[in-house]
C-alpha cells in the first residue's frame, strides 16, 4: 500500500506532525510520500517540479492521509484531496481539534465531506491497521 501524506508545510511543527504520521505508516509497512521530504518546499522558483512530483505520486497512491489541524485548509492540501476524491482514492483526514469543525469559518464543506475523519493519531493507526489486514 502507498500513502500520500498531505498537509501544511510552512511551519516546522506541521512538518513534524506529518512525519509522525509517516512513522505510523512505516510501522505498518505502508510506503509513503511526504511532499517536503520527497520533492522539497516551494520557495518561488520552478513550481513545475513540485506539481509534477506531487501529482505523479498521487496517481500511484492507494490512500491519502491529510493533516487538517489549522484554521483553514491550505490550497495545496485542498487540491490534493479533491484530486484524490475525483480519482476515487480514499482520503483520511486527521483533525485532532475536531470540535472546531462546528465553527463555520473553520469548515470547508467540500473538503470535510470528501474525507473520512479521525481525531487522533491512535485512531488513525487503528484505521490504517484495518486497511492493511
Amino acid at each position: 500500500m502507498k500513502a500520500y501524506i498531505a498537509g501544511p508545510l510552512w511551519k516546522e511543527e506541521n512538518r513534524n506532525k506529518l512525519e509522525e504520521i509517516d512513522v505510523i505508516c512505516k510501522e505498518l509497512s505502508i510506503d509513503t510520500f511526504l511532499p517536503h521530504r520527497d520533492v522539497g518546499i516551494y520557495h518561488g522558483k520552478d513550481s513545475k517540479k513540485f506539481f509534477k512530483g506531487d501529482s505523479e505520486f498521487l496517481d500511484e497512491c492507494d490512500l491519502v492521509i491529510a493533516l487538517l489541524d489549522w484554521k483553514s485548509v491550505g490550497s495545496g492540501t485542498a487540491w490534493e484531496i479533491g484530486y484524490a476524491y475525483a480519482k476515487k482514492i480514499p482520503v483520511i483526514g486527521l483533525v485532532e481539534d475536531i470540535d472546531s469543525l462546528e465553527m463555520p469559518e473553520r469548515t470547508c464543506v467540500m473538503v470535510f465531506n470528501s474525507v473520512e475523519l479521525v481525531d487522533s493519531l491512535k485512531k488513525l493507526k487503528e484505521r490504517l491497521e484495518s486497511s492493511c489486514s
